[in-house]
């Protein structure tokens, strides 16, 4: 599920793509997709072929939350949470950095 999540968001050329494996240091899910977009239209784009692809599957989000001109969507799927950021509040909210200590399985930049 989070590697179709990262395939979706790099089909929509989101940037610095990173697939944490957080089993081992969060209790509420098991990966964090981290990504962001470069308006608010790819950020749209990137939310709605994760969400499209992961249907497809049959994989249907518990839920979301953020808007699109906040600059920060999280789509939460149990186990593989999806972080889609503007690049302004990426870098403010440092999710890689507090999540340092999850293991980085894919990064894509």
């Amino acid at each position: 599920m989070a590697r179709k999540a990262v395939e979706a968001a790099s089909d929509k050329q989101a940037i610095d793509i990173t697939l944490l494996d957080t089993q081992e240091v969060c209790s509420f899910a098991d990966y964090f997709v981290i990504c962001s977009g470069d308006s608010e239209r790819q950020i749209k784009a990137i939310y709605d072929e994760i969400g499209h692809i992961l249907k497809k599957a049959g994989i249907l989000p518990h839920h979301h939350e953020g808007t699109i001109d906040s600059g920060w969507l999280l789509i939460d799927f149990g186990d593989v949470i999806v972080h889609i950021f503007a690049s302004f509040e990426r870098e403010h909210y440092q999710l890689d950095k507090l999540w340092s200590q999850a293991s980085t399985l894919v990064r894509i930049q």
